[in-house]
């Protein structure tokens, strides 16, 4: 079950269906901070093949028993309450001398300094009937785990690099067919105070009949801006709302087709998913500010995520500005079925996804 809340609306009286917000005990912080030790000293790192194959195992011996069943019970849970997105307050606590100032961007980033964290992330994705999986879109594989850092360069992009604009919701990777299942993020360091953004398929309630279109195979979902796209694949086409007409999944990237002006929907497509916008963006909830150490986990087809705009490494205090160190966000992906999906993967690492768009793999890898 979620978090409900009740808002007085012009003298009526409605109930919102929101995260659900889980307060790590000091007991279980310190549980699940001994076990990423244990190990860090066993496996080394948190992509060791060993570790990844036994995470399951590893997650129900490690994990506190109440954090367990809270994450097993979310993953199959797709009711009418589920809104798709669990926040644990106080997750790990974060060792920010040993982080040290944060890099300019994710390329420079030191992994290892993030090692310990990335032990916490999987045994929650371990939790889940789902193992962590890397994508070759991703930054060309670029590991289990991906820094999420403002960058300078690509401050007004629509990227987790970018700062100066809000991030649109969007459901990660909506341009793959075999996207990851679940997310997390933890928050390494938000210094200034920047809002998650969340969005829930379920917050609308039932879906009406006037969404219906959005199931047909009618709507380009483009591929990242950091892929080139050829042009055969600029008309392929999929559905936005997939599975259960009355509790549907969702397949949405809200800058990807609605504003970016270069993919030229349909006007049938561009209406459908205008009607469908104006319903969304009343229903995002920014309501929560992640603070060092916390964890969102995310269901990747209930629930959409961005953030809000902000200016990266300045914190506002009354009005005033102070400067700060710029937020760290570390993310992980994990996919349920990889049996159905091992042709979209390497040969020899059934945990490497090389899907490129909508089905079709990279090529020469």
């Amino acid at each position: 079950m979620n978090s409900l809340e009740i808002l007085d609306n012009d003298s009526i009286t409605a109930v919102k269906l929101l995260p659900r917000v889980i307060e790590i005990t000091s007991q279980e912080r310190r549980m699940i901070q001994d076990a990423a030790v244990h190990l860090q000293r066993k496996y080394g790192n948190y992509e060791n093949r060993d570790f990844i194959t036994h995470v399951h195992q590893l997650a129900s011996y490690f994990l506190p028993e109440r954090i367990l069943h809270i994450a097993a019970d979310f993953a199959s849970d797709f009711s009418i309450h589920q809104y798709g997105a669990l926040v644990f307050r106080g997750l790990m606590d974060i060792d920010q001398e040993n982080i040290g100032n944060t890099p300019p961007n994710w390329q420079s980033a030191d992994y290892s300094k993030f090692n310990i964290y990335g032990f916490a992330c999987a045994l929650i994705h371990g939790a889940l009937p789902s193992k962590p999986v890397q994508y070759y879109s991703q930054r060309k594989g670029g590991g289990l785990m991906h820094a999420i850092i403002p960058d300078e360069k690509m401050r007004e992009t629509q990227t987790g690099s970018g700062s100066a604009t809000d991030l649109y919701v969007h459901t990660e990777d909506a341009f793959l067919k075999h996207q990851a299942d679940f997310l997390s993020f933890m928050y390494i360091r938000n210094e200034e105070q920047v809002p998650s953004t969340l969005y829930s398929i379920r917050s609308h309630g039932a879906i009406g009949e006037n969404f219906r279109p959005l199931f047909e195979r009618m709507y380009k979902i483009p591929k990242d801006a950091n892929l080139e796209t050829g042009m055969e694949e600029e008309e392929k086409l999929d559905a936005v709302l997939y599975g259960n007409y009355e509790l549907p999944f969702m397949r949405f990237d809200a800058a990807e087709q609605l504003f970016n002006p270069s993919i030229k929907q349909t006007d049938d497509a561009h209406s459908h998913l205008t009607e469908f916008w104006e319903e969304a963006r009343d229903l995002i909830y920014s309501g929560f500010t992640p603070q060092a150490g916390d964890v969102i986990l995310v269901n990747n087809h209930l629930c959409a995520h961005g953030r809000s705009a902000f200016r990266a490494g300045v914190r506002n205090i009354d009005g005033v500005e102070h400067k700060c160190q710029r937020r760290i966000m570390l993310r992980m992906m994990s996919k349920v079925s990889l049996m159905e999906m091992r042709a979209h993967t390497l040969t020899e690492d059934p945990f490497f996804v090389i899907e490129e768009h909508l089905g079709k793999n990279f090529e020469n890898i």
